[in-house]
């Protein structure tokens, strides 16, 4: 080959490199789904009030009420693109199905007036992300992701009680799902379905249920005709764990794994993670440590084990960190667990602290599954987890249940720094310090009294009946101060009697034998009107309900939100955060009112 040809083909192949290495001209095809600058440009004129919100942490105080109608919205719900087909990523290794929320239109059951309808699923749009300097430590960007992701359950259906009487769960704590459907609610859009699990919404506010005098918890009965079918009552199971002051709280060792790839550079992603551990640090005490290991494209061991009283030392590391790379999260758990184990032990609180979007696509273990096996030997010394999850267009929301499930711990958005103070400055303690483990509430319902019932909520929580009683089959843990609230609702036969019995099964923190105590559900507990019921109550049915309207449950069709939210609105006994419901309710009625609107026309 003549020299001036081969030196034209060597200068066009270097040239074709330096363009495959710039994001924007990559010509790889390995990327499925849709970009999150996408999803960002989809979002049509009138969101762009809300889109903008996400450009920085927001409190929610400030939630704006939204019309009921169509009429009274002046717009309709936001449209996406029609909808792609995607496949799951290797991360989405999970038992149950996963949804994408990537732009594509979903499905919505149309519930205020009981027929199907089609309403989009609008993911709030990222913030941009900000820019690097030359010469700073950012690494190349991670692959796009595919969206956010989130695990289906089929909502419970009814059960003949003269078929099956037991109803068993195991306790849930967990506020995740709560605090991102009010993002997607404050941002103009209803969640997804699959992104609503009820007994998170529930679960999410605090009851005035009284503390136990002695043992772990006490348990908590009521029942209420339904606003909603005159045939039907709801009743609530509560259980509220007992109270661990400040002072007396058992020393923590917490290891912070934090998530710096790529897809964590957004104002409400590492800016706002890195805030919420100087929250977390500052409420500790003088006998607590702290260490912090990062990934992205590798680990790194960012601070030993340090004296929470080193406050400069702990928030000059926090400062530090910066985005970039990919993230290579199971080998980050591994090398968190490794820290965390080293001070397991039953008189030490030792926790790892995941801060992540959730998105996982490089390194060894990529599923919760993978992940889970390779430090099962460290949950069964002692180390729980906190998986803390941050951001949308890459939320990995199904991932970060199931390691919360699996860790022996919880799972919290946070979407903005008041969201944060109530995490990990209001309710740290309980964020930490478990006070019953294995946790298990099973309700044997009386078929002369109760025809048939339906669990609200807890669907990835089910337990086989005949597992009550086997020590051996993981459940659920309850912190300090936690309260878990149940709502059923069950169709009575009329007879005057007990409606069945309660029973709760749990195990002491570093116990292998688990204690049983028992309830009855007596029938002076439920209440001739639902005026009479407590105004505790009727908040929890009102958000019970909303959820699974939102979540489109089949037994929902039919219910009207401006009950549930007419509802709230009487028992918000002077709390902001039931105050901020009754105003996303009202936002969510508008959305559902214009998705009417637009598919009659």
């Amino acid at each position: 080959m003549p020299t001036s040809k081969l030196n034209r083909l060597t200068r066009w192949g270097s040239a074709a490199l330096a363009l495959g290495l710039v994001p924007a001209c990559s010509t790889s095809s390995k990327v499925t789904g849709d970009s999150t600058a996408s999803l960002a440009q989809a979002q049509p004129s009138e969101m762009k009030e809300e889109a903008g919100s996400a450009q920085a942490p927001r409190d929610h105080d400030g939630v704006d009420e939204e019309p009921e109608s169509a009429a009274e919205a002046g717009a309709p719900a936001p449209r996406m693109p029609s909808p792609k087909p995607s496949s799951a990523s290797a991360g989405a290794a999970l038992s149950a199905p996963v949804a994408r929320d990537n732009g594509a239109r979903m499905k919505r059951a149309e519930v205020l007036s009981g027929v199907d309808a089609s309403a989009p699923a609008t993911p709030p749009p990222p913030p941009p992300a900000k820019m690097h300097p030359p010469g700073s430590r950012m690494q190349p960007p991670e692959p796009v992701s595919q969206g956010n992701s989130f695990a289906e359950h089929a909502p419970n259906t009814f059960t003949e009680t003269a078929t099956d009487r037991f109803s068993t769960f195991a306790v849930d704590v967990d506020t995740a799902s709560y605090a991102v459907s009010r993002r997607y609610l404050t941002q103009g859009a209803l969640p997804p379905h699959a992104a609503v699990r009820v007994e998170e919404f529930v679960n999410y506010f605090k009851y005035r249920y009284t503390p136990p005098e002695q043992g772990a918890f006490t348990v908590h009965l009521e029942g209420a005709p339904s606003p909603f079918n005159a045939n039907r009552h709801f009743v609530r199971v509560g259980v509220q764990g007992k109270s661990v002051s400040r002072s007396q709280r058992k020393p923590a060792h917490l290891v912070f794994l934090v998530d710096t790839s790529g897809s964590m550079n957004q104002q409400d992603k590492l800016p706002l993670a890195k805030e919420a551990m100087k929250l977390a640090v500052k409420n500790l005490n003088e006998n607590d440590t702290v260490a912090i290991v990062t990934y992205a494209g590798s680990t790194r061991d960012v601070l030993s084990p340090t004296p929470a009283t080193s406050l400069e030392r702990i928030y000059k590391a926090i400062d530090s960190l910066e985005s970039g790379g990919g993230t290579a999260m199971g080998s980050g758990m591994e090398m968190a667990y490794k820290h965390a184990v080293k001070k397991a032990s039953g008189s030490v609180v030792s926790r790892v602290v995941v801060l992540t979007d959730g998105d996982a696509n490089i390194g060894p273990n990529l599923s919760a599954d993978t992940m889970l096996n390779s430090i099962q030997g460290y949950v069964k010394e002692g180390v729980t987890l906190s998986a803390i999850g941050f951001g949308m267009g890459n939320y990995r929301d199904d991932l970060m249940e199931k390691l919360a499930d699996k860790g022996n711990g919880n799972c919290f958005y946070i979407d903005s720094y008041k969201e944060a103070k109530k995490v990990f400055e209001a309710q740290l303690t309980g964020t930490l310090e478990v006070i019953a483990k294995d946790v298990k509430i099973q309700v044997e319902f009386d078929p002369k009294v109760v025809r048939r019932y339906r669990l609200v909520g807890y669907e990835n929580r089910d337990i086989a009946d005949k597992d009550f009683r086997d020590d051996k089959v993981d459940a659920g843990e309850i912190g300090a101060g936690h309260s878990v609230t149940a709502v059923y609702e069950v169709e009575l036969t009329g007879e005057k009697a007990a409606l069945g019995t309660v029973r709760i099964r749990a195990k002491a923190p570093n116990g292998t034998e688990a204690a049983e105590q028992s309830f009855p559900f007596e029938q002076r507990m439920v209440r001739a009107t639902l005026d009479a019921a407590s105004p505790d109550f009727r908040f929890a049915l009102a958000v019970a309900a909303t959820a699974d309207v939102l979540r489109g449950s089949p037994s929902a069709r039919g219910w009207n939100l401006a009950t549930a939210q007419k509802l709230a609105e009487g028992a918000t006994d002077g709390q902001s955060d039931r105050e901020e419901f009754t105003k996303l309710v009202a936002r969510a009625r508008g959305l559902l009112g214009n998705a009417v609107a637009r598919d009659a026309n």
